[in-house]
């Protein structure tokens, strides 16, 4: 796709070809978790809990390289657009510079940590050498994340999404074939365990950093580059820093979310914290294609703000919202009347199905929400206003959820029905407020 097709094709045509592909990969990488929990059940229910345990740290590097790599997607959006082709070589050569030098800081820091935050968690003997010896292997593939990260910002930024998920397509099959091989052993390759597990993953991100790496050099991006434009630049790095900590804070206070929501559900027994895992689950699945038009969105709009062709960034976020609403629609539909049935794919215990049912009754109506809310956040940090991540989100995921679970279903009396209302009323609330300022902040820019 040529730079200037995203000013000037049509925009509903732009999106499909953005946010199809991104949301097919999305969903493989998805399955690709799945698989390495399935691989793990068969080693062990130990080897599957060093899995959960290793999720925190793990979750810390995902945040790290999402916010880098959101940042230089609006930076290169930004440039292409104005015709600033060199710029957005530099940008990109920087964002390169910054994700590997997080990726070396991250991997000594977490080497260092993670014994310490292990034992925290509860961890000793076989259980802690487990959950070590998967996470020891992951943080020495840090560097090969953050660069996935990043070239696949690079190729978005220019309109390609196609190239990732290709990538993650390919990486389903090969972890399906690689984990029992590294875990299990076979040949001359030696049983590894559930560090076996993390060796096919890092494998498989080195091989999509050579793919995705390849087709970088081919768009060329980075064409005329010399070797001081990867040198550290104190003013770029900062505004790379400027874009990307929001975004990375963003999805932290989503750990922090979970922790909150975590601890309410507990007070009702395991049957109800196994009942929202697995609810949850089929919820995230349902939302798959949402994530592909925030990335279109994201794109688009940086490309067409940079252009100055501000009708047509308000035209990409009308679409997109009419698109993204009109998916979720079905997917109410289907959430709400096959509640049950979804369930019973991931568990047949009748206390949990019964606790679970009620929540996707509810969530089934949040949909929506999540929509306006998420593409909205795009819109704006592809305006360069980030920092709304992570008020919404210290709002969405921490103060509002503490305040509502507790009067719901406490004050009120409502138990874990409360808690199911209040995630329903925390992200209605959370909409309101980001459709509010968001069209004010279109207002700033001329655009409404």
């Amino acid at each position: 796709m040529a730079h200037h097709d995203l000013t000037e094709a049509p925009v509903p045509e732009l999106i499909k070809r953005l946010a199809i592909p991104a949301s097919i990969g999305f969903f493989f990488q998805t399955m690709y978790n799945v698989v390495d929990t399935y691989w793990a059940g068969v080693l062990s229910t130990e080897a599957q809990a060093a899995l959960a345990l290793s999720f925190p740290i793990f979750f810390i590097m995902l945040a790290i390289g999402s916010g880098i790599a959101t940042a230089s997607t609006v930076l290169i959006s930004h440039s292409l657009g104005a015709k600033k082709k060199e710029d957005a070589g530099h940008y990109a050569a920087q964002g390169l510079s910054f994700a590997i030098a997080a990726a070396i800081i991250l991997t000594i820091l977490g080497l260092l940590a993670s014994p310490f935050l292990f034992t925290l968690l509860g961890a000793s003997s076989t259980y802690l050498e487990s959950s070590l010896a998967y996470m020891d292997v992951i943080l020495l593939g840090t560097v090969f994340f953050m660069a996935s990260f990043i070239l696949n910002s690079f190729l978005s930024s220019q309109g390609d999404t196609k190239s990732f998920r290709n990538a993650l397509i390919v990486g389903f099959f090969l972890n399906f074939a690689l984990d029992p091989l590294f875990m299990l052993g076979y040949g001359p390759v030696r049983a590894m365990g559930v560090a076996g597990i993390a060796w096919a993953t890092v494998l498989i991100q080195f091989l999509t950093v050579i793919y995705m790496g390849h087709k970088v050099v081919r768009s060329g991006l980075l064409a005329g580059l010399a070797r001081s434009d990867y040198v550290p630049n104190p003013r770029l790095y900062l505004e790379i820093a400027r874009q990307g900590v929001p975004a990375s804070l963003n999805m932290l206070t989503v750990a922090v979310g979970i922790f909150v929501i975590t601890y309410y559900v507990s007070q009702f027994g395991k049957e109800a914290i196994a009942a929202y895992g697995i609810a949850t689950r089929v919820e995230q699945i349902m939302l798959l294609p949402t994530i592909g038009l925030n990335i279109a969105a994201l794109t688009l709009i940086g490309h067409n703000h940079g252009a100055r062709q501000f009708e047509r960034v308000k035209q990409v976020y009308a679409v997109c919202m009419k698109y993204g609403l009109g998916l979720m629609s079905i997917g109410l539909v289907i959430l709400f009347f096959f509640a049950e049935p979804l369930m019973r794919l991931f568990t047949q215990d009748e206390a949990v199905v019964a606790i679970a049912v009620p929540y996707l009754h509810i969530a089934a109506f949040v949909f929506w929400a999540y929509v306006v809310m998420f593409l909205t956040t795009s819109m704006l940090q592809a305006l360069k206003r980030p920092m709304f991540a992570i008020w919404i989100g210290i709002y969405r995921q921490i103060v509002a959820p503490i305040i509502l679970f507790w009067l719901l279903s406490s004050y009120f009396g409502l138990g874990i029905a409360g808690i199911w209302w209040g995630v329903f009323l925390v992200n209605w609330s959370g909409t309101a407020i980001s459709l509010w300022y968001g069209h004010s902040v279109l207002k700033k820019v001329h655009l409404l």
